[in-house]
């Protein structure tokens, strides 16, 4: 069967998309662009998100099997609900037409409040990020510890800036630790350079924006990443780390991220291996883009 995938060019939409699209593909879907939707003929499945939908398309989701639609909140709080990274880009009229279709799977990373969510009719689903075990399953981290901690990421200001400050603040933090310390922010490491700095560092760190702290309602693909590919995580606190992952170490506060860092680099080695051997098999078993792909086939 085919499946008609969106995907993006730039940003975490891009890995995480090319995510998807690759784990369909595993599981014996032929993966298809969004562009050749018109010329659909057979049965097919339609993985997709609401800023794609419009009056000129909305006609073709009656024609899928299913359609697993990726949804943005109605509403959100203050001052984020102003940008529009969270915002919902299909017309009301749209929404209600896609209301009425009992082949359309509603979907979002985050876990649901129904205030943000509140004009949509269907139940959605939570399917949080993942890990993509298809690119990077095969890398092979070499036998040497290369930085007590590591970070890569960029500033990703999200049309307010905040994380610029909360990641200042963490880093500072770090300044007199005595730690071997490998902080990339927007230094365009390659993609092979990322996967070495993670899988060769004794302990990864993770950072998240403003709202996902506030709100805790979804975590990056960083989470997923480090505990794939290194699987000994520090992270700052957001509820659905907390939930999905209660053995990783979490706190909003500096001192105690660095403390936290310090317990997991003072551990013996074979203590480390032992914690990352256990977060790596609960990462393969339960969160890469295959088993989401798997539990997307089964609503």
């Amino acid at each position: 069967m085919k499946i008609y995938c969106v995907s993006y060019g730039a940003h975490a939409g891009k890995w995480i998309y090319e995510g998807y699209r690759l784990a369909w593909n595993d599981q014996g879907y032929e993966v298809c662009d969004l562009a050749d939707l018109n010329s659909a003929s057979e049965e097919h499945y339609i993985m997709t998100t609401d800023s794609w939908v419009n009056h000129s398309n909305v006609d073709l989701l009656k024609k899928a099997k299913k359609v697993f639609l990726y949804v943005q909140p109605n509403k959100f709080p203050s001052p984020w609900g102003s940008h529009p990274n969270f915002v919902c880009h299909a017309p009301d009229n749209i929404i209600k037409k896609i209301n009425n279709l009992d082949n359309v799977i509603l979907w979002s990373f985050a876990d649901i409040t129904q205030e943000y969510y509140f004009k949509w009719g269907h139940k959605i689903n939570t399917m949080p990020l993942a890990y993509d075990s298809i690119s990077y399953g095969d890398f092979q981290a070499n036998t040497g510890n290369k930085y007590d901690v590591c970070y890569i990421g960029g500033w990703a200001n999200n049309g307010f800036d905040e994380k610029r400050k909360i990641m200042l603040d963490v880093f500072s933090g770090f300044k007199d630790s005595g730690l071997k310390c490998g902080f990339f922010v927007n230094k365009n490491i390659t993609h092979l350079q990322e996967l070495s700095v993670i899988s060769n560092s004794k302990v990864c760190l993770n950072i998240h924006d403003a709202y996902q702290r506030t709100l805790g309602l979804d975590t990056n693909e960083r989470t997923f990443k480090t505990l794939g590919l290194n699987g000994i995580l520090v992270s700052d606190k957001v509820n659905q780390i907390t939930s999905l992952f209660p053995d990783v170490k979490t706190s909003n506060n500096t001192e105690e991220i660095v403390e936290n860092v310090l317990y997991n680099v003072n551990l013996t080695e074979q203590q480390r291996q032992e914690i990352k051997h256990i977060n790596k098999k609960q990462i393969a078993e339960n969160h890469t883009y295959i088993s989401r792909v798997k539990e997307f086939l089964k609503l």
